[in-house]
């Protein structure tokens, strides 16, 4: 049963149609990714199922009590509450609970004995079961789980949210969302303030949430790992896909193609009826004939049965880096290079080269320093000690994940015509309307753009240039799928070289040839490969954790078993020792038994078949985290036991 229903639902701003007879259910704890180009209509229709805004026609209907926690992209926070408080503010009715069952201990203790008591009693056991229903004392402790898997440190719980950044304000908000009760989560670009750990985190978050979330995203990695379905809204109207994004792509691509095809043989068949009725219904031998095949096509036209011709695909952006001339083979290269403001250590002993034609990635956690090193590795700010040289004679384009370098009093047509004055304006028009920027569009005041407007902007200054190097700081953060998806094409053709910081693993699989990973602040690693490499070689390392883990547990065991053995020591209560050593044999096979359960489910986390079946993916990490929390568990018991037996 729909715990959400839209049936032919319209709205309209200013005379412009948005959503036009729109349909759509969502069920319980389905996971759905919801698409389409900017300004098709998502985030109204966010605004919608919350009653933000109303629709003009149609029908929206509900789950009784049905509980929906919505995430716009520009969320607010009391400024004048520490983060802490502010994320908990997702659990008001338990921290008021918990006073009140203080206040009613309190009020039980002084009724003692009196007739009052009874009915005191019956109260705290209501509330008290109510608040245990609701996650109890634990919810403390969940505030700081979620906090931690966004990327915030328990030395940041006591900051003021006025002091944030605006990337941590959002993440605060996101934590809020995540710790709020519902049935119903709307995520409207969730991982935009997100490094690549935390986004992790959230889908392993997502899948184990036992009830729905639809998400509105650009991140093909997520939808792939967490969508079992995903809604595409064009042309105002929604088409469901099952699967993953991967899926969405595939299948859109065929029904496309077979849309086409098929409205193609109509057309030709039509087009044949048409010729023949045109050529013989005057003819008095085949006149009638010609009279049936005209009533023919009145019957399919009365209905319906006529096909329209497909919308053309939607312009996407079409980019072409060239160079204006051959680099040489040694573009950049780093030796012994450091940076650190005071005390603070951001990079340390790097030694790193970069020849033509390389496309290099840089990852790691928001605040370890991956821009300081972009502009570390252009000069724009020395290192503290070492070397680096950029060499000589080569044109570098950079990209500023901040669009500093953007004027926002020039339009877009003088923003490019700055870089590149020789260009006439009727040049300029018709190369920024690769970009999308047509007719009138060009006299945009760069300060009116969109984040997205304003990425394409700098992406024409960049080609304009002609540079032999790129040197992108999070170049897709505001762009849609299918422009990542043009400038994913642009840079796998580029001859010249590529540094990019990026959190978008897709993104990465793609360009990335090698990644320079700066793990945390002082420490980097450097991997021969892509995103996808990087993966695996951190699921060997947590799979080498498990087997040092388990090394040093049979260790612990073997001590242990040799200090209960007789003659081995003080003597012991016998009792005791025989039931510990009994405890200790089968918390131990309870152990073993959990652990290989959870090694074949960490095999799951990288298999193609589950990878690309977002509702076994979800089941395997909510079965996954019940089982390691469960090993947690056994082995603080473990190690009760075997300290007791020491003892």
């Amino acid at each position: 049963m729909a715990i959400v229903s839209l049936q032919r639902v319209q709205k309209s701003y200013g005379g412009k149609v948005v959503l036009r007879n729109l349909s759509l259910d969502l069920h319980p704890t389905e996971k759905v990714g919801l698409v389409g180009a900017n300004g098709c209509g998502k985030t109204t229709l966010f605004k919608m199922l919350v009653g933000l805004e109303q629709p003009d026609h149609g029908e929206l209907t509900t789950s009784r009590g049905l509980k929906i926690a919505y995430l716009p992209q520009e969320p607010t926070l009391d400024s004048q509450a520490t983060l802490i408080e502010a994320v908990g503010e997702a659990f008001a009715w338990n921290r008021r609970a918990e006073a009140d069952l203080a206040e009613l201990g309190r009020r039980i203790a002084a009724a003692h004995g009196t007739p009052d008591e009874a009915r005191l009693l019956e109260d705290y056991d209501r509330l008290h079961a109510a608040f245990e229903a609701a996650g109890g004392y634990d919810f403390e402790i969940r505030i700081r789980e979620v906090l931690g898997g966004l990327g915030f440190g328990p030395e940041e719980y006591e900051r003021p949210v006025g002091v944030l950044s605006g990337g941590q304000k959002c993440r605060a908000a996101l934590a809020r969302l995540l710790l709020t009760p519902a049935d119903l989560l709307l995520l409207d670009e969730p991982t935009n303030h997100l490094d690549i750990a935390a986004t992790t985190w959230l889908e392993e978050f997502l899948g184990s949430f036992p009830g729905a979330a639809v998400i509105i995203s650009h991140d093909r990695y997520l939808l792939d790992r967490v969508a079992a379905k995903i809604i595409e809204v064009e042309s105002g109207q929604a088409t469901v896909y099952p699967g993953n994004y991967t899926n969405y792509a595939l299948a859109k691509r065929i029904r496309r193609l077979e849309a086409v095809r098929e409205y193609e043989k109509q057309s030709a068949f039509l087009a044949h009826q048409r010729d023949y009725i045109a050529r013989t219904h005057a003819a008095k031998d085949s006149a009638k004939q010609a009279r049936a095949r005209r009533k023919m096509l009145d019957r399919m036209e009365a209905r319906g049965e006529i096909l329209d011709k497909p919308d053309a695909e939607r312009p996407a952006m079409k980019l072409k880096f060239s160079q204006s001339a051959r680099a040489g083979d040694m573009v950049l290269r780093c030796e012994k290079a450091c940076k650190q403001f005071g005390d603070l250590v951001l990079i340390r002993d790097l030694d790193f080269e970069m020849t033509r034609g390389e496309k290099v990635g840089i990852i790691g956690p928001n605040g370890v320093g991956k821009t300081t090193l972009l502009r570390m590795l252009l000069g724009q700010t020395p290192p503290t000690a070492g070397k680096v040289r950029l060499f000589e004679s080569l044109t570098v384009g950079y990209y500023d994940q901040e669009h500093r370098d953007l004027d926002p009093d020039l339009t877009v047509l003088e923003a490019v015509r700055r870089e590149r004055p020789d260009m006439s304006e009727a040049m300029a028009r018709s190369f920024l309307a690769l970009f999308l920027f047509r007719g009138d569009d060009v006299f945009q005041n760069v300060v009116t753009l969109s984040g997205g407007e304003q990425s394409r902007v700098l992406l024409a200054r960049l080609v304009a240039n002609s540079p032999q190097v790129l040197v992108l700081d999070e170049p897709t953060n505001h762009l849609d799928i299918p422009a990542r998806e043009a400038l994913e094409e642009a840079l796998a053709l580029f001859p010249g070289s590529a540094l990019i910081v990026s959190h978008d693993r897709y993104f990465l699989d793609k360009v990335a040839q090698r990644l320079l990973v700066l793990v945390e602040r002082g420490r980097h690693e450097f991997v021969t490969g892509n995103w996808s490499v990087y993966a695996a070689i951190l699921a060997e390392r947590r799979q080498a954790q498990r087997a040092a883990d388990l090394r040093e547990r049979d260790r612990r065991r073997a001590e242990a078993a040799k200090r209960a053995a007789p003659g081995s020591g003080a003597p012991k209560k016998k009792s005791r020792s025989r039931y510990a050593a009994q405890r200790l044999q089968e918390l131990e096979a309870r152990i073993e038994a959990v652990e290989t359960e959870l090694k074949e489910m960490e095999a799951g986390f990288v298999d193609p078949a589950v990878l690309r079946d977002a509702e076994r993916s979800r089941k395997l990490h909510e079965k996954y985290n019940v089982r390691r929390e469960e090993l947690t568990k056994l082995i603080a018991e473990w190690e009760r036991c075997v300290d007791g037996m020491e003892t």
